[in-house]
């Protein structure tokens, strides 16, 4: 028997990646195309604007990038990022550090303003940074925090950076398709998210869009992209146009699957997606309370995606986790870095924020609890 037939149906009710979508898997079973044929040409086209119309933004330069969310991060770096360049990055979990990493790694000259694990980035605090530094190239922040449930508060830090003329680069693998991202209303300048979280659709793109100010910021580099997979100055080359040029050949089938889960949510609408997932979160809320169990994240900056569940003084929160998973086939998330061993964490994205998958976790817990 072939090991895949023999893989077992579990749950994901983790950090991502989530459970697809039953449209999205009868996308990635159609019939797989040349990635110049003219049919998947007007079918990139048409993701081009549904992700445009999910992200709230004109951006010409929208799309998704081959490979997982880290690939749109490490995009949204090597392309607008030069050696000496000003960077500063609002740290407040793990996603926040990596960008701290790969922005160091191009030999920019990076500061970081770090926040407790758990609470959201302080807008006293950026103004007050702003107001005594030197000028930032880059400014870089993480929309949902994954690893810790934190909602950070955009409109709130995007109206202190705009003033600066930094770029503003936001990480929202996680919030795309779960709360509302309003690039042209915020005025971000670089954006990116993963398939695998809200949008219920397998890891392997990352949706992807630049303003015309970054854009332009690109196209006056002082020295060539240092990546050339990621290079968007080539790839866009792909993306637009009468006559298409070859790049790399695209994920074809992934691309449908994409195709299929934005027509979902966007024919389902916004507002009904984003309150099935508050719903759902709110359900959660209320049955881990039942439990004796509490969220470490305050009410005002929670994710209603991801939920950070603090494990009880003296539980061993890796063997609930391997009863979920043994008794239940559901799959949730262990906490990272100074988290680790503290939290578990509950992701209710996509196609999971619905109240019997809530119902079926909360009845896994309460008897895999000691």
């Amino acid at each position: 028997m072939s090991l895949l037939q023999s893989l077992p149906e579990v749950l994901l009710l983790g950090p991502g990646p989530s459970a697809t979508h039953p449209e999205v898997y009868k996308a990635l079973a159609r019939p797989t195309l040349g990635h110049l044929d003219p049919v998947f040409i007007r079918i990139m086209d048409e993701v081009k604007k549904l992700l445009q119309e999910l992200a709230h933004t004109r951006n010409r330069l929208t799309m998704p990038v081959s490979g997982t969310g880290s690939a749109g991060m490490e995009a949204a770096f090597v392309n607008f990022v030069e050696p000496g360049d000003r960077v500063l990055i609002l740290q407040n979990g793990v996603f926040g550090t990596r960008m701290k990493d790969v922005a160091q790694r191009l030999g920019a000259q990076v500061d970081s303003l770090d926040f407790e694990w758990g609470n959201p980035v302080d807008p006293e605090a950026v103004r007050a940074h702003l107001e005594k530094a030197e000028p930032y190239q880059l400014i870089a922040v993480v929309h949902a925090e994954t690893s810790t449930g934190v909602r950070n508060p955009l409109d709130a830090i995007a109206s202190l950076v705009r003033p600066t003329g930094a770029l503003f680069l936001v990480d929202s693998v996680t919030g795309l398709g779960g709360i509302p991202v309003t690039l042209d209303d915020w005025g971000v300048d670089v954006f990116y998210s993963g398939t695998q979280k809200c949008l219920a659709c397998p890891p392997g793109l990352a949706p992807f869009s630049a303003s015309e100010r970054a854009v332009a910021r690109l196209q006056a580099r002082r020295s060539k992209v240092p990546n050339w997979y990621l290079d968007l100055s080539m790839i866009v080359n792909y993306w637009e146009g009468a006559k298409r040029a070859y790049h790399h050949t695209a994920p074809i089938n992934m691309i449908y699957g994409l195709y299929a889960a934005l027509k979902a949510i966007l024919d389902e609408g916004e507002a009904s997606v984003f309150q099935r997932h508050q719903a759902a979160h709110e359900q959660l809320t209320a049955g881990l309370r039942e439990l004796g169990l509490e969220l470490v994240v305050a009410p005002g900056h929670r994710l209603p995606m991801l939920n950070a569940v603090r494990v009880p003084e003296g539980v061993d929160e890796a063997a609930v986790r391997a009863r979920m998973l043994q008794d239940h086939g559901i799959e949730i998330g262990a906490g990272l870095g100074p988290l680790a061993g503290k939290i578990w964490r509950i992701g209710l994205m996509g196609h999971n924020a619905r109240p019997e998958v809530v119902s079926r976790c909360l009845t896994a817990l309460r008897t895999s609890l000691p």
